[in-house]
C-alpha cells in the first residue's frame, strides 16, 4: 500500500497521505513520495488544480516519533528538515496551481504547517490544529514561524506556538488561520466543488497571483508595484485572457482552458 495516494478527474489531482495507522505521521518514505507526486502534478498538464487530504481520523499528525526514536531508523532532525519537510513545503508553494488542504482530522506539528501552506485550507468541523512542537521541547518547523504570525497576528501565533493549545476549526477560521470550516456531512462534496471551480478557471493567472502573494512576503511596495506590473503583462497575453474579455463583452460563461 502506498504511503500517499494520487488520483487524477476533472483536472484535478487528488493527494492523499495514506498510513491512517499512525495519523498520517510522515516517515521518510512518504515525506519523499509526497514530494515526487507533487512534481508530477507540477509537470502534468492536464493537473489544473490540487487536493492535498488524508486518510482515516486524521490529515497529518506530523512527524512519525517512531522513526526519530529508533536508532536504526532515525535519519537525523538535519536530513529529516532539509530533505523531507523543507522541500515539501517549497513545492507547496512554488507550484504554479492552486492547491486546497483539505483537511479531514487532526492536524499536528508539521501536519499543522504543510496544512497552513497551502493556498486555501478548508476543514470540518469536528478537526483540529495544534503547534505541538513545544510539548516536546522542540519549535515549529515547516514554514511554522513563517506563515502561522502572517496569518493570525504576532501575538496569537506567539502562544499558541508556545502554549501548544489546541484549536477547533471554528476558531482557525475565526482568527483568519484558515478559509473556511465546511459541515462534516458535506466536507467532501464542498471540497469537490470548490477544487472543480479552481480547475475550471484560468490556471496561469491563478499561479501568477500565487507567485505575486508569495513574493509580497518579503518585498517593498515598489518591488512589489514592479512584480504587478510584469505579471499583469504576462497574464493579458494568455488565451484565457482573451476568452474571459470576449466572453465578458458577450454576455456569456467564460471558458478558460488554463492556457
Amino acid at each position: 500500500m502506498s504511503s500517499i495516494e494520487l488520483k487524477i478527474e476533472n483536472n484535478i489531482a487528488y493527494i492523499t497521505l495514506n498510513r491512517p495507522e499512525v495519523f498520517n505521521s510522515f516517515n521518510r518514505e512518504m515525506a519523499l513520495n509526497l514530494q515526487q507526486v507533487f512534481d508530477d502534478c507540477e509537470s502534468n498538464s492536464e493537473v489544473r488544480a490540487i487536493v492535498l487530504t488524508g486518510n482515516g481520523k486524521a490529515f497529518c499528525a506530523g512527524q512519525d516519533l517512531k522513526e526519530v526514536t529508533s536508532p536504526e531508523l532515525n535519519p537525523g532532525f538535519k536530513k529529516i528538515l532539509e530533505e523531507h519537510y523543507n522541500p515539501i513545503i517549497t513545492r507547496i508553494r512554488n507550484i504554479k496551481k492552486p492547491i486546497i488542504g483539505a483537511i479531514n482530522g487532526v492536524a499536528a506539528g508539521a501536519g499543522a504547517n504543510i496544512a497552513l501552506a497551502c493556498d486555501i485550507v478548508v476543514a470540518h468541523e469536528k478537526v483540529s490544529f495544534i503547534q505541538a512542537f513545544s510539548l516536546i521541547g522542540l519549535i515549529p518547523d515547516s514554514a511554522g514561524t513563517f506563515f502561522l504570525p502572517r496569518l493570525i497576528g504576532f501575538q496569537k501565533a506567539s502562544a499558541l506556538a508556545m502554549l501548544g493549545d489546541k484549536v477547533s476549526a471554528d476558531e482557525a477560521e475565526k482568527m483568519g488561520m484558515i478559509y473556511k470550516m465546511l459541515p462534516l456531512e458535506s466536507f467532501e462534496e464542498e471540497v469537490n466543488k470548490l477544487a472543480l471551480k479552481l480547475a475550471n478557471m484560468p490556471t496561469l493567472a491563478l499561479g501568477k497571483i500565487k507567485e505575486a502573494f508569495n513574493q509580497s512576503l518579503t518585498n517593498n511596495l515598489e518591488e512589489q508595484l514592479a512584480l504587478e506590473s510584469k505579471l499583469q503583462i504576462e497574464a493579458a497575453q494568455t488565451e484565457d485572457y482573451e476568452e474571459g474579455v470576449s466572453a465578458f463583452v458577450e454576455k456569456r460563461k467564460p471558458t478558460f482552458k488554463g492556457k
